[in-house]
């Protein structure tokens, strides 16, 4: 990914400015907690970005509208 904007990052993702206006792109992060205990979960964004795309893939397919474009 270029070099963008780093628009909001919250405990499981950071979001930057999209390469077209009024879009964002999605980081899922590996951090983790549990029960106040942090750590780092190798490929856990991998998972969550794959996650999402398959649940709002499918919402589309049913002609439900989502935020989601492309991965």
């Amino acid at each position: 990914m270029a070099r963008r904007r780093q628009v909001y990052e919250g405990t499981a993702k950071i979001l930057y400015e999209g390469p077209e206006p009024g879009t964002l792109v999605q980081h899922f992060k590996d951090d983790a907690a549990i029960r106040g205990k942090r750590g780092v979960i190798t490929g856990k964004g991998v998972l969550n970005n794959r996650i999402s795309e398959h649940l709002m893939s499918k919402l589309n397919d049913i002609g439900v509208p989502t935020h989601f474009m492309r991965r």
